[in-house]
């Protein structure tokens, strides 16, 4: 009820000068059902998990703040070998603490349970509220670039299925998002409208952390399309059509290469997910998910050699497995068919747009906005990642909901577009005929 009031409150407040915010309270209302939904899911039908160990961890942390205030703060900092001692059987012990990457979720979140009273449903309510924000600020900032798609954006970021039910829980997967969408709403204010230069290069710096400490995949993925975007921009600077179109290829080719060696720089960083571990462990991982473990669930898009030529010859089976599978016919229970139906869908609206572009337009229509760099970009980059490193549905469906959104906003972008083109033909040539 604070959550919806709240909300509501803010809703009333800006309608009137922003009728999208319309939406506002809709697409939170389906974020927190999402939520929900996950943890019954979870407890009812998987009978553990993600989640329920997350749980678990921040009552241990929660736990540990009542008996041991000062302990918190070693635990934040480090958590250190030391740190281990000081849970105990009242306590209990948390099972990510190990996990370099999952001990930043705990770190984050367990302030929820502590103000929920240890409850996991209402701490998964706060997390799908507070990671909303910058959800919805990503939604702002397209639509302010295309205000009349806002029903289509909303679509596109608010109400996707699969994105609003994995994006909510107590997960990775809902704070990676928001933090991807923080990530492109400050780079956006800043590249296209010059905004609050300083906050938004801080939000970007935190945005950028979350991902690099979280799921630093996610990230690496990132920088082709924001280099890209950055360079039609400049791109798009040059009022000399001569001279953009001779320089257009070498300043793609030297924002890629910055990005590259940015990388490089940063393999501190990405630890396994470095340059010069990548392809080894793309491999590693594939076989992994093959195991017999995870078999009535998986599929398969070939054998591969950790090399660019053995990489990049699965380039289109790993982006058709990660938006349009699991198809229809392979879903073998509850949760896959919900996603096989989204996946035909996503397909349809797909194979339509390639129809009416003839396939050769899409390049057209990418430096007459500048934006679809990142979001184009973005979405295949990173549907090719996920698709060559998972080889099971159940975690797909999770793994890919960033790159959803941006690929949704993309087919809505480029038909508009298409459209505008179309009726700017009709006129110029009615012009032609003195009509």
């Amino acid at each position: 009820m604070v959550i919806f009031f709240a909300t509501n409150s803010r809703r009333v407040k800006n309608i009137e000068t922003n009728p999208s915010y319309r939406y506002y309270v809709p697409g939170l209302v389906v974020k927190l059902i999402g939520g929900t939904l996950v943890c019954l899911i979870y407890v009812v039908y998987y009978s553990g998990g993600d989640t329920l160990n997350y749980y678990n961890d921040n009552t241990c942390v929660t736990n540990l703040f009542l008996k041991d205030p000062q302990a918190i703060l070693d635990f934040m900092i480090g958590p250190s070998p030391e740190t281990w001692w000081r849970f105990d059987s009242d306590t209990g012990f948390p099972i990510y603490f190990s996990d370099k990457h999952a001990i930043i979720v705990v770190k984050l979140t367990w302030i929820f349970c502590l103000l929920t009273f240890k409850s996991f449903i209402a701490q998964t309510m706060l997390l799908a509220w507070v990671s909303y924000w910058s959800i919805w600020r990503m939604y702002q900032t397209f639509i302010h670039e295309f205000p009349h798609l806002t029903r289509q954006f909303a679509f596109a970021i608010l109400f996707v299925p699969s994105v609003f039910f994995w994006g909510s829980g107590l997960l990775k997967d809902t704070i990676t998002f928001s933090a991807v969408c923080l990530f492109t709403s400050s780079y956006s204010l800043i590249l296209t409208r010059g905004k609050e230069v300083t906050k938004n290069l801080f939000l970007i710096l935190v945005a950028s952390m979350l991902l690099i400490y979280i799921k630093p995949y996610i990230f690496f993925a990132l920088l082709p399309g924001s280099i890209l975007w950055f360079a039609g921009v400049g791109i798009s600077k040059v009022n000399n059509q001569l001279v953009k179109s001779m320089t257009t290829p070498i300043i793609i080719m030297l924002s890629l290469l910055s990005g590259y060696f940015m990388l490089r720089q940063m393999s501190v960083f990405l630890g396994e997910y470095a340059l010069e571990n990548v392809l080894e462990k793309a491999v590693v991982t594939n076989l992994d998910l093959k195991n017999e473990r995870y078999q009535g669930s998986s599929f398969d898009i070939g054998d591969f050699d950790p090399t660019i030529g053995g990489i990049l010859s699965k380039v289109p089976a790993a982006i058709n497995a990660t938006l349009f599978r699991p198809y229809l016919w392979e879903a073998n229970n509850f949760a896959m068919i919900f996603s096989g139906i989204e996946n035909l869908i996503l397909l349809s609206m797909t194979i339509y747009i390639l129809l009416l572009l003839r396939v050769y337009n899409l390049f057209r229509l990418m430096f007459r906005h500048r934006i679809l760099f990142f979001t184009i970009f973005f979405s295949l980059f990173f549907s090719f990642a996920v698709g060559l490193t998972t080889s099971n549905f159940g975690s797909l469906v999770r793994y890919k909901i960033p790159a959803i959104p941006f690929f949704v906003i993309s087919l809505f972008i480029i038909n508009n577009t298409y459209k505008d083109m179309k009726v700017e033909r009709r006129k110029k040539t009615l012009q032609e005929e003195g009509i």
